[in-house]
């Protein structure tokens, strides 16, 4: 739920972001992305930050990195924490990113050789309200490439749950690596929506956190599908309940 926030408070977070946004990377910057078959790609991480029932303090930060391709599960790791930053819709990422980044940091410590090469992220990345969720700020403050993928659209910049977007589901995503493109009212792509799976219906909305491009990230995404939610996100999801 949405709280009453300090004025103050929401200025300096739109600052932040709004310098934050012009060092994102929207482009392939590594050489794993432009191969077809993604050849020299062998860690990819998930990260979600679950919250327990009818709490809105206390959570669970939760990071896995996999094998690539074979999907297997290399490291895990799930903290209990307790965020301090209040919620206010368009900066979730300054409640979560720094119990996500802590993570990443632990892993470069302890265990460095494991270190993803690219990370998918539970929420947005571009497809945001003002161009910046959470995986562009998770991206660009941990330096890897990150891949906002939503289970849920987010209405934004006039892109809506409308009777047109149901109708280029149906019509648009046949079959598993089928997608459609994400386009505001202004004529910007900001990300896409991707059948995941040929037995899932449901799309996944895909867009670039920091250092990949869109057809890049989907393509990507949609390798590491075996069901709707790709496997290094299922996989964190998976760890909260454990």
């Amino acid at each position: 739920m949405s709280v009453v926030c300090d004025d103050e408070l929401v200025k300096r977070w739109e600052s932040e972001q709004a310098s934050l946004r012009q060092q994102v990377v929207e482009e392939d910057t590594e050489a794993w992305q432009r191969g077809a078959g993604f050849s020299s790609l062998e860690r990819v991480g998930g990260v979600d930050l679950s919250f327990i029932k009818a709490d809105d303090v206390n959570a669970c930060a939760q990071l896995v990195v996999l094998s690539y391709p074979d999907l297997e599960v290399l490291y895990e790791d799930s903290q209990m924490v307790a965020l301090t930053a209040p919620y206010v819709a368009g900066f979730l990422a300054f409640r979560e990113t720094p119990f996500l980044l802590d993570a990443l940091r632990r892993l470069e410590r302890n265990q460095p050789q494991l270190l993803p090469q690219v990370v998918l992220v539970d929420g947005n990345g571009l497809f945001h309200y003002r161009e910046f969720g959470l995986a562009c700020h998770l991206g660009v403050l941990s330096g890897i490439p990150c891949v906002g993928v939503a289970k849920n659209l987010l209405q934004v910049q006039g892109v809506t749950k409308s009777q047109e977007h149901q109708s280029q589901i149906a019509a648009l995503l046949q079959k598993g690596g089928d997608s459609f493109p994400l386009t505001t009212a202004s004529g910007r792509v900001l990300g896409k929506a991707l059948r995941s799976s040929d037995t899932s219906t449901k799309p996944v909305y895909v867009s670039v956190g920091h250092k990949i491009s869109l057809d890049t990230a989907v393509r990507l995404t949609h390798s590491c599908c075996r069901y709707r939610v790709p496997e290094p996100i299922r996989q964190s999801l998976v760890s909260s309940l454990v």
